[in-house]
């Protein structure tokens, strides 16, 4: 016991000596590296050239990105083939080595290849075009909004945009293209006797010479909001069933009695264009000649479109949400209903005056090469971190 004390408190005696720096072959080694690395990155490069190619070859096929992806991935397995060919030194090149190569040759290659097939560089996507008629069918008297979202890679001007009505052309000064959107309001001709029905085209060129089109139709008559129950003149109860007809979708149907309060009409499950009410609700007065005017809301969000102050800014809600930007318009029925309302108690009592649906903005977010990136980088940081882990222990 005392033999083996007295051999530790010698080897505690004895002075540290650091390892010999062996400086010529941490120089060869760092060249090595350095050498692994610029070439790691031209060939990334190179590859990102060849793919670029092959994007452009296959047009607009729909696996055209994945089969790109799938060249990238292989050719990296040719690194350590042009490592020898340049008779790079790879006896104690490791995995770590390896995969800080492959790494430095994959994201040059993405990020090269998603600079080329992008503008200014190139654009083989056509503008995209979302549109929206509020509504397709007015009753006479009303306007109509014609509103649509235009994108592009290249971006849209308002000179890119031929705009037609009843084949006549709408001049660029008739309708306003502010934030990607194009706004045009058409006003109701006066004294329709019937159904009168327009058609326009929207038609717009980026500026690769890309064109994308849209066509559709609206409609004016005096028949857009009716009443299909019961006929005018009748006497109602305080159980009597209204409805109104609607001959085109919309958000919310309402009437005012006597030009009162605003009341909803709620839409019939089986048969989406009638909307139904009664004179149960506060507003109607037993004993009397109602008269009940209606009115219908329709409401449009594009996807992604946010409201925005006069500079520009988003507005947010006070949870810091951005605020959607609703479009809407209102069908005012044309024609006035008279009703003999019964004298009975039960009338105008009814003070829960039904809801309507709350509007849903469409807020949609697309994977794409950012969600690739993201993984990649979570992947590359979780390997960094095991290397390092494994060295320290080593």
């Amino acid at each position: 016991m005392a033999k083996r004390r007295r051999e530790k408190d010698e080897e505690e005696d004895k002075p540290f000596k650091l390892p010999k720096f062996d400086e010529e072959a941490f120089l060869k080694r760092e060249r090595r590296n350095i050498k692994t690395t610029f070439f790691s990155f031209l060939f990334g490069g190179f590859v990102a050239l060849i793919c670029f190619g092959f994007w452009a070859l296959m047009g607009s096929n729909d696996y055209r990105w994945w089969l790109v992806l799938l060249v990238g991935i292989f050719t990296a397995s040719f690194l350590k083939a042009i490592f020898l060919r340049l008779k790079i030194d790879l006896n104690d090149f490791g995995r770590k080595n390896w995969f800080g190569s492959y790494a430095i040759y994959f994201v040059t290659w993405l990020i090269v290849l998603i600079v080329l097939v992008n503008p200014p560089f190139y654009d083989d996507e056509a503008p995209r075009i979302e549109l929206a008629v509020l509504p397709d069918m007015q009753e006479v008297g009303g306007t109509v909004y014609i509103v649509a979202k235009i994108t592009d890679n290249s971006g849209i001007q308002k000179g890119d945009i031929a705009f037609t009505l009843d084949s006549n052309t709408v001049s660029s000064e008739s309708f306003d293209y502010t934030d990607n959107v194009l706004r045009y309001t058409y006003d109701s001709p006066q004294n329709l006797t019937g159904d009168e029905t327009h058609s326009f085209k929207i038609s717009v060129t980026d500026s690769a010479g890309h064109t994308s089109e849209v066509e559709d139709t609206f409609t004016f008559s005096n028949d857009t909001i009716y009443l299909a129950l019961p006929s005018e003149g009748d006497t109602l109860k305080a159980a009597s069933d209204i409805k109104f007809g609607v001959k085109t979708s919309v958000w919310r149907v309402f009437y005012t009695v006597n030009d009162g309060q605003e009341i909803n009409a709620t839409q019939q499950t089986d048969r989406k264009d009638f909307y139904t009410t009664s004179p149960e609700y506060r507003g109607w007065i037993a004993g009397e000649n109602i008269t009940v005017n209606v009115s219908a809301v329709v409401a449009y969000n594009f996807e992604n479109y946010f409201l925005r102050d006069e500079d520009g800014n988003l507005v947010v809600d006070k949870n810091g949400n951005a605020i959607s930007y609703w479009f809407v318009n209102y069908i005012n029925d044309t024609s006035t209903y008279v009703f003999d309302v019964a004298d009975e108690s039960t009338i105008g009592q009814n003070d829960e005056i039904p809801g309507v649906s709350t509007l849903k903005p469409r807020v949609v977010s697309a994977p794409g090469f950012e969600t690739l990136v993201f993984l990649i980088s979570l992947v590359a940081v979780v390997l960094i971190f095991k290397y390092r882990k494994k060295d320290r222990r080593n």
